[in-house]
């Protein structure tokens, strides 16, 4: 046989057994001009796969951000219908409610961590994760820019270009600094894990640099001053971690600093921990006092540089320098550059957030879904629905209502509209009230009735009860865990876990609307006691609380790694006390 005639065998042979050419490759090591001409024919070539016909190749749900919102998504995921991309400058998942312990030691950074690559590995689906950061997002297009933040090249370009048919944005934020000059240039922020690394460095070397010679006493002063500007939650457990980490181990090591080291807290409202309930906020302010943490309420930051911060005290508008040697800005969060140009770019510039509906979809956009403190939920208002509940309700078409006809659509009107439900709870409704009472049955007024006036009369103040979810962690992942549910349900992976709404029936989403479930909040006040509000207006502040912190912050580590590494560094803590090394 001619070597022509046995090449054409062999191609031949490839075009009808696709899989011999691998075979072909394995075992062909010195038949190089064989192995090209065979390999150069296979279906293979060029590594590209070629979908047999009659499969419909996956969608492509691309995840920016390892937050919050964008890990509770990729754990709670589970549809193979689905290809997963997920890309983040980042590639941990970080417990942020604990920054504050990591910044004194309490707690070390690596325990409170977990690679997102960990994360993903088990589950059954395709999830590809690239550490990158997005700088720009092409609705009209589908596609997003992104940028590696790595050293090297990435086949000659730093810049690349992924396409989606889902994107979900769970970018997060960045923190506020209101324009004020000199923020960016001297203070700390505490939003990520370096930032709470960089702050207890700075720290120590305060310590360090005070106990140098030939330092006069207002220096040691000015340099042992530490300022938290903000008084929210991440504020005042930041003062309070500090205040211990000084008294309880610094004191120790740097005796001759005891008496210059002060701790300011600066507030430009009324009171801290303004969400909370007034008892905590009561307690919280005299413990702070007690503790010798100076507490100065009604003062906003005006300017910061290098060694003093001014304050204007609201009401008389006097201006107070203030010589500080470590200043922490805590005050809020904003916009991260890549969403605000989005946001301009659909046309929403106007707002602090990205705008979405009750079932998380970006306002303007196809495909596209928003989660976390880089979102908010633009709620529907009842007023502009109130013909429409009305006559759902009204299925005599009499022109009035009863109770009996309310109750079959106060359900759905509730879970469309939750300030309803919260104004109903105020019990400041009169005659939609005892519609209520005799639709749950607790007293009979089958002969109350209300004409559609009357109805928009009593709701009129309901829209008034519209609160924006808090940007907290706890929202950012029961968004994730929510929209996850939404992608599992799907029927097909070409349909949106979307469509119209109104009330059970036609028409109505094939999802329940996200509502955000209150399960508690915590704000550890030092000296181990922590002070908990809970659902059902139940408060507690102690000892007691701060082993329920413990026991709950345990539990909601995302692995079991963490978990242990968390329950050790507190077991450390109690016995050795907390690491002050500058590393």
């Amino acid at each position: 046989m001619s070597g022509l005639s046995f090449f054409r065998r062999v191609s031949k042979g490839f075009n009808e057994h696709p899989y011999l050419s691998k075979v072909l490759v394995v075992c062909a090591v010195s038949g190089g001009g064989l192995v090209a001409y065979a390999d150069a024919n296979s279906p293979n070539a060029a590594h590209a796969v070629v979908p047999a016909e009659g499969v419909s190749k996956k969608k492509k749900i691309v995840v920016l951000g390892t937050g919050w919102a964008g890990t509770n998504f990729l754990k709670k995921l589970d549809s193979p219908s689905f290809d997963v991309q997920v890309i983040s400058p980042r590639n941990y998942f970080a417990f942020t409610p604990l920054l504050p312990s990591v910044t004194c030691g309490t707690v070390e950074a690596r325990s409170i961590v977990e690679p997102i690559r960990n994360i993903v590995r088990k589950k059954q689906m395709d999830v590809c994760f690239m550490e990158a950061e997005c700088f720009k997002i092409d609705a009209e297009n589908k596609k997003v820019y992104c940028r590696t933040n790595q050293g090297t090249n990435l086949n000659g370009k730093e810049e690349f270009i992924v396409d989606y048919d889902y994107l979900v944005i769970a970018m997060g934020a960045r923190s506020n600094t209101f324009n004020t000059p000199g923020v960016e240039e001297h203070c700390n922020f505490l939003k990520e894990v370096e930032d709470a690394q960089k702050i207890r460095r700075a720290v120590i070397d305060s310590f360090e640099k005070a106990s140098l010679p030939n330092l006069s006493d207002e220096e040691r002063k000015r340099i042992l001053h530490f300022v938290v500007v903000g008084g929210g939650p991440t504020g005042v457990e930041f003062a309070a971690e500090l205040h211990d980490f000084v008294n309880e181990d610094l004191v120790k090591l740097y005796p001759a600093s005891k008496d210059f080291v002060k701790i300011t807290l600066l507030e430009a409202a009324d009171h801290i921990l303004n969400m909370f309930d007034k008892r905590i906020t009561e307690f919280a302010e005299k413990k702070f006092q007690r503790d010798g943490i100076d507490v100065k309420l009604g003062s906003m930051v005006v300017k910061v540089s290098e060694k003093e911060i001014s304050t204007k005290v609201r009401g008389n508008g006097e201006i107070t320098n203030i010589p500080y040697g470590m200043a922490v800005w805590s005050t809020g969060i904003g916009t991260r550059p890549v969403v605000r140009d989005f946001m301009k770019e659909i046309g929403q510039q106007n707002r602090r957030a990205l705008a979405t509906d009750e079932w998380l979809r970006v306002e303007g956009c196809d495909g596209i879904y928003a989660l976390g403190d880089c979102a908010t939920i633009n709620q529907r208002k009842v007023m502009e629905d109130i013909s429409a509940i009305f006559k759902k309700a009204d299925k005599d078409n009499s022109g009035t209502l009863t109770a009996k006809e309310f109750q079959g659509v106060i359900n759905d009107v509730c879970e469309r509209y939750p300030q309803l439900e919260l104004y109903l709870k105020n019990k400041k409704l009169s005659g939609i009230a005892d519609l209520l009472k005799g639709a749950k049955g607790d007293v009979a007024k089958e002969s109350i009735e209300l004409s559609i006036e009357e109805f928009k009369a009593a709701l009129s103040e309901v829209d008034s009860q519209m609160k924006n979810l808090p940007a907290t962690a706890q929202v950012a992942s029961q968004q994730g865990k929510y929209l996850a549910g939404c992608f599992n349900r799907m029927e097909k992976a070409e349909k949106n876990p979307e469509g119209p709404l109104r009330f059970r029936g036609e028409g109505r989403h094939r999802h329940q609307p996200f509502r955000y479930k209150h399960l508690g909040q915590f704000a550890p006040l030092g000296g181990e006691k922590t002070a908990a509000q809970l659902p059902g207006d139940w408060v507690s502040i102690g000892y007691g609380s701060q082993w329920l912190w413990y026991s709950v912050y345990a539990s909601k580590q995302v692995s079991w790694r963490t978990k242990t590494l968390v329950v050790s560094d507190w077991g450390r803590r109690f016995i050795f006390g907390r690491d002050s090394s500058r590393i």
